[in-house]
């Protein structure tokens, strides 16, 4: 495909975006169950706009842009006080920055968290972490791209990290360890205050993964909810990753990485002072940095205030405690563990539940596949409430058709993000690869 010679009418765009998004998942109806954060029509008007103001704006520049100076600080400073951060004035503080998203933010702890152990621990020539085998794969990511040996710990029948195994990992290289507050998969939150004190105890870092909960957890405990402590009021945790384009319903392409101290954080940037250029200093992994996305997170959190938030964690739980009880009155599905918030797995012992997501599909509802075990996961949003109900009632039928069928293992894998699996699977790492180059491919029909 060549760039075009003549470029096309705004008519003639907006026709074609339109028919391109036909082919795209119901995701304002709330037919998907992952990839999307939905918050309301007036959420959606507020982003738009501030991101439209903002299109053209360089985070990269903040004594150009000053307004992205103050929008960021505030931002880090509310979600300082969302994470148990003390009270301005007391020492010590938090502090962080926003990024991209939960893998640039996890990628920053773990720099952080290397070039403290080189300046820290110098005779560790080799360091490792220690993280559940529920973590996100950003770790794995991070930790290959930073020569940073990772160390999977399995996880107990609560499906949360077994305590023992994760001692019993630690080394004299081990430079942090990892909880998730919740993990992906099953929902449920680590033992943070025990991760966090094997950590102190040993003088180096704990990190936790709040990509899903940070900005979820803190409104459920203000409800009044029994939200165990994954934060900065943990003695111990040192950094926490928490994304704003999850339940802070921001624009994608938004988090942040929160430190315990400023001392900590310097870890995280990078300076050249005799580039011909000029000095050059960057606080995160990306140089240019959209401000739309800054200015956006911005008057998303002041639109909706506490009041905002609350109201909408309400509804989801609301939902939430419905599905798991719907799904659990089905005969043959369980919800696997007891979830600590909206993030959830079913499966079931009797019958092949990935041809359960296939029955659920004919029905126009979009499952995204665990593995190992195989099971389904719903991550519930406010935009579900209003749905909960027929997607329970098309589970049950579903789940009545397939229930006769015998369960198999074919090795179907699920591919996370994906919503259709494959049959080849020969040679996983070769798909994976293959999944991913084909994500920029054209071929020659436009498909």
């Amino acid at each position: 495909m060549k760039l075009p010679a003549k470029g096309k009418t705004r008519d003639e765009l907006d026709q074609q975006l339109k028919l391109e998004a036909a082919k795209d998942v119901d995701w304002k109806g709330g037919k998907i169950w992952t990839l999307v954060y939905y918050a309301g029509d007036d959420v959606a008007e507020v982003l738009g706009d501030t991101f439209t103001q903002y299109l053209y704006t360089n985070g990269l520049g903040p004594t150009a842009f000053k307004s992205l100076q103050r929008f960021e600080s505030e931002v880090i400073a509310m979600t300082a006080d969302l994470l148990g951060a003390p009270a301005a004035g007391e020492q010590p503080g938090a502090i962080g920055n926003m990024t991209t998203g939960g893998t640039e933010s996890i990628l920053m702890a773990l720099k952080s968290a290397r070039d403290w152990a080189r300046d820290q621990m110098p005779h560790i020539k080799q360091p490792e972490i220690v993280v559940p085998i529920t973590a996100h794969p950003a770790f794995d990511k991070a930790a290959h791209y930073l020569s940073v040996k990772l160390v999977p710990v399995p996880i107990g029948d609560d499906l949360r990290v077994d305590l023992a195994q994760a001692e019993a990992a630690i080394t004299d290289n081990t430079i942090m360890v990892v909880g998730s507050a919740p993990n992906y998969p099953y929902g449920t939150i680590d033992d943070i205050p025990k991760l966090a004190s094997m950590a102190l105890a040993r003088g180096i870092l704990c990190h936790v993964d709040s990509c899903l909960g940070g900005f979820f957890l803190p409104f459920m405990r203000k409800l009044g909810e029994p939200v165990p402590r994954f934060d900065f009021a943990v003695p111990g945790v040192t950094t926490i990753s928490a994304d704003l384009h999850k339940y802070g319903y921001s624009v994608r392409g938004t988090s942040t990485i929160m430190y315990r101290s400023g001392d900590l954080r310097r870890y995280q940037f990078h300076s050249r002072a005799d580039w011909p250029g000029g000095l050059y200093g960057s606080p995160t992994m990306t140089g240019s940095r959209p401000g739309a996305a800054i200015a956006a997170s911005w008057a998303l959190m002041n639109y909706l205030g506490e009041e905002g938030y609350l109201e909408r964690v309400k509804s989801t739980m609301d939902t939430t405690r419905k599905l798991i009880a719907g799904i659990n009155a089905i005969p043959g599905l369980t919800v696997r563990g007891e979830p600590d918030m909206a993030v959830l797995a079913f499966g079931s012992d009797d019958f092949d539940c990935y041809a359960l997501s296939s029955a659920m599909r004919k029905r126009e509802w979009d499952l995204e596949r665990l593995q190992r075990p195989k099971n389904l996961h719903l991550v519930i949003t406010p935009n579900h409430a209003g749905v909960a109900d027929q997607f329970l009632d098309d589970l049950r039928e579903a789940s009545d058709e397939v229930r006769d069928q015998p369960a198999t293992e074919s090795g179907e894998p699920a591919i996370y993000g994906a919503l259709e699996s494959v049959e080849d699977t020969s040679n996983l790492n070769d798909l994976i690869l293959g999944f991913i180059d084909g994500l920029t491919r054209v071929d020659a029909d436009g498909s």
